[in-house]
């Protein structure tokens, strides 16, 4: 009794989480239009729903034949494949990639856009050129668009002639697609790099986005900053080599890039607040990596630079301004 007790949970436990990836599947993915979607969405369920309680009164000829529809299921989705040719949004049509010569690096496309409003913008993609022996800080920003636990980082590199080149890990939307945390565990979108001027990729979110945003200050050795740097250009490289799908748990905006500074530092300790990226900067204090004195309530009152950015607007001096604290 009790090894069949057993038995029937540890099958529970497995079952439901692949019935509700199988129904992610087919609602995210499946290729035939809303109506297949919908009637997707009702029959597997309901479908799976059958199967368990045939499964928890011993008929297995039915579970058998929801496994192998599961198999099916498994096969055609290992079909689906990242790609760089889809109508992309304008802000991620171009991913940045760069040169290396000596200390000197060259990016072929900086975003720079002028951001009226989220669909009104001027389009701008620039080459520009860096000397990673005058880089003198970098910067981590948190976003927040979707309560307390989730932010998206941004990672700004300042060089010491005031400009501040600022890179981003996202989404590859396509033309009028918008961001669903639930469809970027289903092979939803592609993963794209972002190299981009303050005043837009900040001031797009603060301004004009209505996020709420904080920045601070690491604590790193100049060495570590180019290695962090020259990292993202890698990371960059390797996207435009192979496409790479999103995954809102396992490969986004932060867990990226910890794995980029692992490459860098390998004793970086994994963290829950790694995935709750809203909580990212209570992780960077306990490890000691942000610069400021006093405890981590003063840090992240004087981080915060919403009211800051939004005041600075379209300023040349944009950057200065949102640190003028």
């Amino acid at each position: 009794m009790i090894k069949r007790i057993l038995f029937i949970g540890l099958g529970t436990l497995i079952f439901i989480p692949l019935a509700a990836w199988g129904t992610g599947a087919l609602w995210f993915q499946l290729p035939f239009g809303d109506v297949a979607r919908w009637l997707a969405l009702v029959a597997w369920p309901l479908f799976s729903l059958i199967t368990l309680v045939a499964f928890w009164r011993r008929r297995y000829r039915l579970p058998a034949v929801w496994l192998a529809l599961l198999l099916a299921l498994m096969a055609w989705w290992s079909t689906i494949q990242p790609s760089h040719q889809r109508r992309w949004a304008d802000d991620v049509a171009r991913m940045v990639t760069g040169n290396v010569d000596g200390s000197v690096v060259t990016l072929d496309q900086v975003r720079n856009f002028d951001w009226r409003s989220d669909t009104d913008y001027t389009v701008r993609w620039e080459p520009r050129q860096y000397d990673l022996t005058r880089l003198r800080s970098v910067d981590v920003a948190l976003s927040y668009w979707m309560g307390p636990a989730i932010a998206h980082t941004l990672v700004s590199f300042g060089f010491d002639d005031g400009r501040y080149l600022t890179f981003s890990i996202e989404i590859r939307k396509e033309r009028g697609e918008s961001f669903d945390a639930v469809a970027g565990f289903f092979k939803r979108y592609e993963t794209v790099l972002i190299a981009a001027d303050e005043r837009d990729i900040l001031r797009v979110r603060t301004n004009v986005r209505d996020e709420d945003m904080w920045l601070y200050r690491l604590k790193m050795p100049p060495e570590t900053m180019r290695s962090l740097f020259l990292a993202y250009l890698d990371e960059g490289e390797q996207l435009k080599a192979a496409p790479r799908f999103y995954n809102t748990l396992t490969g986004n905006c932060t867990t990226i890039i910890y794995q980029m500074a692992r490459r860098i530092t390998p004793g970086l300790p994994l963290d829950w607040r790694l995935l709750a990226s809203g909580y990212l900067d209570r992780y960077l204090y306990h490890l000691g990596a942000l610069q400021g004195q006093g405890d981590f309530d003063t840090l992240r009152r004087q981080a915060h630079i919403t009211a800051r950015a939004r005041a600075a607007d379209q300023a040349a001096d944009f950057s200065r301004r949102i640190r003028a604290n």
